[in-house]
């Protein structure tokens, strides 16, 4: 058992320290996204798998009423396999602080869907006050719920919900043409596709619980980026990447989409990245990558079992 927690701990805090340090510094995420969330997915999900397996362990070798619920079904030579009898000190402590982890996390992302949800609810209140009757033929380009808000200044987004809703202003329905604002609808319609709010809602919620965790401070920061340049993708392979770029910069004009400004860099960075798009990956690396990424998370599985299949072996 103390060889399992130990291991354990090694694989979350490489997981957790080294490897999204160095991810952010490689280039090929900006030519793969989708990739890219998916490898910061399987980072994540393997962390929370070392600490969960952790936790289980450590709380069997205290409390025997815990190890007698996980190792009811298995055989005696399984359970004597993990030596949970001789927990160390550390390891009561190492279970006391998962614990106060798992409850932390659960909270956060209690929090953060209860957030979400009343801002969601707010929103749509406001937005049914605003916006004017539909005009017809709109809603059928849209391919789905279309809301047109009166505004001077163009935009468009969506908003999470059931059903998920597009919503445009009459700035941007004047100022785009129809291929740009057919891209605008294409991407935001990737992001309904693909759920990317349920992965800024889980970004969020670690980066907030746990700030000084290196994984969880980049993965909120990535995937806030890497969901744009996904959409981006998606509405330039359709429309072509020369539109969406224009769309994009005249969605942005009165912000300073070209401005240095901080917070206006990541949309200077998406028209430059339209213009001249990276080089993509080659089909057999993205699909390496994506195993290899999908593996991950199994390590702290194989580790956890090691000891039983060993018994019963």
């Amino acid at each position: 058992m103390t060889v399992c927690l130990l291991l354990l701990s090694v694989v979350a805090l490489t997981a957790a320290v080294p490897v999204p340090r160095a991810l952010v510094r490689a280039g090929w995420p900006d030519r793969e996204p989708v990739v890219a969330l998916w490898v910061w997915q399987c980072l994540v999900a393997t962390v929370l798998l070392c600490c969960l397996t952790a936790l289980v362990l450590g709380a069997a070798a205290v409390f025997h009423t815990v190890r007698d619920h996980v190792f009811a079904p298995a055989p005696p030579a399984v359970t004597a396999a993990y030596d949970l009898s001789a927990a160390p000190v550390w390891a009561a402590t190492l279970t006391l602080l998962l614990a106060c982890g798992a409850a932390w996390t659960t909270a956060m992302l209690a929090r953060e869907l209860v957030e979400a949800r009343r801002h969601r609810g707010q929103a749509r209140a406001q937005l049914r006050e605003r916006a004017p009757e539909l005009p017809g033929g709109l809603e059928e380009a849209a391919r789905g719920p279309l809301l047109v808000l009166e505004d001077e200044y163009p935009d468009a987004w969506w908003m999470p919900g059931h059903p998920p809703q597009l919503v445009v202003t009459t700035g941007a329905l004047h100022r785009l043409t129809d291929p740009q604002l057919e891209s605008v609808l294409t991407h935001e319609r990737d992001h309904a596709r693909a759920h990317h709010d349920w992965l800024l809602h889980l970004s969020t919620a670690l980066a907030t619980g746990f700030p000084r965790v290196p994984l969880f401070a980049h993965f909120c920061d990535q995937t806030h980026r890497l969901v744009e340049l996904a959409a981006d993708d998606t509405a330039s392979r359709r429309c072509g990447h020369l539109t969406t770029a224009l769309a994009l910069i005249e969605l942005n004009q009165h912000r300073g989409v070209l401005s240095c400004a901080s917070s206006h860099r990541l949309l200077g960075e998406r028209v430059d990245r339209l213009l001249q798009p990276p080089p993509r990956l080659g089909r057999r690396h993205r699909a390496l990558t994506t195993t290899v990424a999908t593996l991950v998370p199994l390590l702290p599985l194989l580790i956890t079992f090691a000891p039983g299949l060993t018994a019963l072996g």
